[in-house]
């Protein structure tokens, strides 16, 4: 219980919560641990990623997806990362094709820097209907 007598939610619930969050992007989000190791996916990553084989991914070092050039900049934006709290967001590329921002954003506990997650967001206007439930 908190200060006001209503019951808290557990770790477990809570990361149920951040789960779904993630789980329901429409843009493709890929973590990595600081090994370089993705250890998570969500469902449009795995989509997005399926002709690369989409979440057998999962386990396998996201420098093997890259060149070399791509993959010494992720290695200083690792270094970056780790030198600052503020230092949590990077604007990597831009896909004409798709219109598409693509960002590494740093991961922290505690404000230690455990990894990071590859965001992509679209710049396109929604075409979905508002409130479209019927």
């Amino acid at each position: 219980m908190d200060n006001d007598g209503k019951e808290k939610e557990s770790g477990a619930a809570i990361y149920e919560f951040y789960k779904s969050i993630i789980e329901q992007d429409l843009c493709s989000i890929v973590i990595c641990n600081l090994k370089h190791e993705i250890i998570y996916m969500n469902p449009a990553g795995a989509k997005k990623y399926a002709k690369w084989g989409g979440n057998e991914l999962v386990g396998r070092s996201i420098m093997d997806c890259h060149n070399e050039d791509s993959r010494e900049k992720m290695r200083q934006i690792v270094e970056w990362f780790s030198e600052a709290l503020d230092h949590n967001i990077v604007y990597i590329s831009y896909n004409e094709k798709q219109n598409r921002d693509v960002y590494m954003v740093a991961l922290r506990s505690g404000g230690k820097l455990i990894g990071y997650y590859e965001k992509h967001e679209f710049r396109n206007r929604e075409t979905m209907k508002l409130y479209d439930l019927w």
